[in-house]
């Protein structure tokens, strides 16, 4: 063999070797280094989890009472390893139970398929758990019914009564409260999916909207786990593991449930008595809030609906009119995502603008019935002429046309459709001052952030709808192709991309484009109350164990500062004093003991409602209390509610009656909800028992 022969056999050996060495090398790794993670992973395929729910801790108010409790209910389950083994998978048992119960046999089937038994398109309301587990299709069953099941188990093979903890929103004081606590439900696969990080189980039910959902890392516990091991059949073979639940911790709240009763009441009184006097009035929002710490004492919102009525279970026709235009939409929280043009009680910002801009603020200004700008007359407030007044007087009795000339003057000096490069914008800035672009950061998910309508914004706004209106003529229904709309639609085609007389004019007395929440104006008044400081939104105050035990505090932050001097604050809070001694609030709260520092509102809406009416103003009273040393900022609005000071004004004033503890015109000692007007400050300790003071 020559030389080259060997060391060609030489290689093949030292490759075949090298082989060898390696696949050893894998084996050793896959028996020995990586056995326990590979045994786990088989494990896996044979194991399944049965999960045990935890106890959700209570959500209370500022003084321990529950808010959000647990109720024992009596659910009829149905095992599936055992009605899987009946000669027609169930389907007989499953029939006979809908009859007795008066449900639905689909709806039953749908509950306890696992979700991926099911078409894609019809997975709702299957079941997210495990088989190995009693699957609930009613949780609040008819005990003479439980019993009836109980005692024919061979007609019933598989199905069984149990009692279950059901998530409960007792309305003490006839609290509703849906919109800021929320409500619980089961998790679904797109919750699993988006919380792949967080240690959720097939099967628990979590927070679904509101402080339920903001805070439900917190309020759900941690689950028990039985792991059972099961063969190729799925039949139990052993128990792997089985771990106890951990309570969930509890919530205390800023809020107060006898003031959130009343503003609920008020709310619901300010839209029957706009409809009494023929408006609409379709939807509102009320917000209590502490003006020295952005504390939530009160939020409501209208319409409502039961929060009870998840765990009841929702019919399609439920779950419909939840989210149906024709019924105002329920669902939708007004107080903060509800966005409407602010009216009158935007002159607040406008009053900071002017002296900003160097206006006298104690001057005297014309106030007529009209003011041309451009080829356009802006009208007084009902075209009524008032003649020369103070700008106090002016804001007090709510002139417009005051507003209409010094708007127009500062879009002159700011250029007018040209710009100068460096406009002073005081109206705009003055607005971005207020924040009332940005959000109020309450702790409560879907906040709306408000529009401001600036130059910025215009600009987003030609670019995303400059073809449509270019080619209104092609794109417009026939409906919407009237005289008025086909000009507006040429304008914004032409100069949609800048700020107008028109528009500018109508941004300084809270009408146009700008929009904002209810809770953001609370916010606002409350910055203008306390001197300037605008304080972050906060309904959560504590998180604590059952025993007491602080887990976390909240805090209300520091946001920012109004773009205001002292003098102007003091001139702006007299000014809102005058409103209501000598303004267009005097009425609503003629003979009322407290001093109210206010603004009505009464914003012009445009469009049809789906009978094809014409819209009804949205109404709006945005105030603080006492207005010497002010407390608490209360914010009412309904939409197309008519009047600011007879619908709004007189709502507002029966929240202030609860807080002050006043009958009639007088304040009965002992009925204040906080004595020296300061809420708890102190943590209550938490019973769901805990029984609540009456309102006065």
């Amino acid at each position: 063999m020559n030389q080259r022969s060997r060391l060609s056999l030489l290689v093949v050996q030292i490759l075949i070797i090298s082989l060898m060495v390696a696949l050893f090398g894998r084996l050793f790794y896959l028996q020995i280094g990586a056995g326990p993670k590979y045994r786990d992973a088989a494990l896996s395929i044979q194991s399944r989890d049965v999960i045990n729910p935890a106890t959700r801790g209570l959500i209370v108010d500022s003084s321990g009472v529950p808010l959000a409790l647990n109720k024992v209910g009596l659910a009829i389950t149905i095992d599936r390893i055992t009605i899987d083994k009946q000669p027609d998978k169930g389907v007989s048992v499953m029939k006979s139970l809908a009859l007795l119960l008066g449900l639905n046999y689909g709806d039953i089937f749908r509950q306890t398929r696992l979700c991926g038994e099911l078409p894609k398109g019809e997975k709702a309301g299957c079941w997210t758990g495990s088989r190995y587990q009693p699957i609930p299709i009613t949780k609040e069953a008819d005990p003479n019914i439980a019993l009836q099941i109980v005692e024919n188990s061979d007609k019933y093979p598989g199905v069984d009564a149990t009692p279950i903890a059901i998530r409960n929103y007792p309305g003490i004081e006839g609290v509703n409260g849906a919109h800021v606590l929320g409500y619980v439900g089961p998790m679904t696969e797109e919750n699993l999916a988006e919380t792949s990080s967080k240690k959720y189980f097939r099967g628990e039910s979590i927070g679904k909207s509101g402080l339920e959902i903001q805070y439900d890392s917190y309020l759900r516990g941690t689950p028990g786990i039985r792991t059972v091991i099961v063969d190729r059949k799925e039949s139990i073979t052993r128990v792997s593991q089985n771990t106890k639940s951990t309570p969930g911790d509890h919530l205390i709240t800023n809020l107060d449930i006898r003031l959130q009763a009343s503003a609920e009441s008020a709310l619901a009184d300010a839209v029957r008595r706009a409809r009494g006097s023929g408006f609409k009035a379709d939807s509102g929002a009320a917000v209590v809030m502490d003006v020295r710490n952005g504390r939530v004492l009160a939020i409501a919102s209208y319409p409502t609906y039961d929060p009870n009525a998840w765990e009841k279970g929702l019919t399609v026709k439920q779950a419909s009119d939840l989210f149906s235009e024709k019924n105002a939409v329920p669902a939708l929280s007004r107080a903060l995502q509800g966005l409407f043009a602010p009216a009158s009680t935007f002159k607040a910002v406008s009053t900071v603008a002017a002296a900003n801009a160097g206006y006298d603020l104690n001057a005297s200004y014309d106030c007529p019935s009209q003011v041309e700008v451009g080829t356009r007359a802006f009208q007084n407030f009902e075209s009524k002429a008032q003649g020369r007044m103070s700008l106090k007087k002016a804001i007090a009795v709510s002139c417009d046309t005051i507003w209409y000339r010094i708007a127009f003057d500062e879009w002159l000096r700011d250029g007018g459709l040209r710009p100068k490069a460096s406009a002073n914008d005081y109206f705009y800035n003055a607005a971005r001052g207020f924040q009332i672009n940005v959000k109020t950061g309450i702790d409560l998910p879907s906040e709306s952030a408000g529009r401001l309508a600036d130059r910025q914004w215009r600009k987003n706004w030609y670019a995303a709808n400059k073809d449509f209106y270019c080619n209104y003529k092609s794109r417009a229904t026939k409906s919407q192709q009237t005289p008025f709309l086909l000009k507006l639609a040429r304008e914004n085609c032409i100069d949609g991309d800048k700020i107008r007389a028109g528009d500018a004019v109508n941004f300084s007395i809270g009408q146009g484009d700008t929009v904002i929440t209810p809770l953001k104006l609370a916010q606002m008044y409350s910055a203008i109350a306390n001197g300037g400081t605008i304080w972050q939104a906060l309904v959560g105050k504590a998180i604590v164990k059952t025993d007491g035990t602080i887990i976390k505090t909240m805090t209300p932050e520091k946001l920012g500062t109004l773009p205001a001097t002292p003098q102007t604050l003091k001139f702006l809070q007299g000014a809102l004093r005058e409103v209501v001694t000598g303004g267009t609030a005097t009425g609503a709260f003629s003979g009322f003991p407290i001093s109210v520092s206010g603004k009505t509102g009464t914003a012009e809406v445009f469009g049809k409602n789906l009978n094809g009416s014409k819209k009804d103003n949205t109404s709006w009273f945005a105030s603080f209390a006492p207005s010497e040393k002010p407390r608490y900022a209360v914010v009412m609005m309904v939409s197309q509610g008519g009047y600011g000071a007879s619908t709004s004004g007189v709502g507002v004033r029966k929240i202030y009656e609860t807080l002050f503890g006043v009958k009639g015109s007088k304040v009965v000692p002992g009925l204040a909800l906080f004595p020296e007007g300061k809420p708890p400050t102190k943590l209550p300790k938490i019973s769901p028992a805990t029984k609540v003071k009456k309102a006065p």
